[in-house]
Formats: C-alpha cells, sequence, structure tokens
C-alpha cells in the first residue's frame, strides 16, 4: 500500500482546521478512512498552531510514508525532517 502523510481539511467555511493524517495515497483524504493521525494544524492561530506525535512521524517516515510538500514544510519548520 503506497502511504502518504498529509492534511486533512475538518473546519467549516472559512475557519480552515487540519488534522496530519497517515492515508492511502491511491484514495481521496475525504473519502478515506485515515490509517493513522497524528497530528493537528490550525493556520489562523497567530502564530500558526502544529502539534504533532514526533514519535509517531518519525515511524511512519521510517517505514516508508512519504510526506506532502506542504507537511514536509511543516515538518521541518518542527524539526522533524532534517
Amino acid at each position: 500500500m503506497a502511504v502518504k502523510i498529509r492534511l486533512k481539511r475538518i473546519g467549516k467555511k472559512k475557519a480552515p482546521f487540519y488534522r496530519v493524517v497517515v492515508a492511502d495515497s491511491r484514495v481521496s483524504v475525504s473519502c478515506a478512512k485515515a490509517v493513522d493521525e497524528i497530528g493537528t494544524y490550525d493556520p489562523l492561530q497567530e502564530p500558526a498552531a502544529f502539534k504533532v506525535d514526533e514519535e509517531a512521524a518519525k515511524k511512519w517516515l521510517a517505514n516508508g510514508a512519504q510526506p506532502t510538500e506542504t507537511v514536509a514544510r511543516l515538518f521541518k519548520k518542527a524539526g522533524i525532517l532534517a
């Protein structure tokens, strides 16, 4: 199974809120059940709030999960990716 770490939007209109999930890359995030939920991202807070379980993120990255561009940027800011 091809696995990606990506954002799943759960906020209402004009109030985005995201969950960082590990999901099958061949299926839409909104339709698929996530394999694992490892964190949250709230871009409306000042500064933007990003909370993630570092151990789970590193475990999934070690097992071959590929982060999307946005998640990779967030991981770099958090110090998870080198």
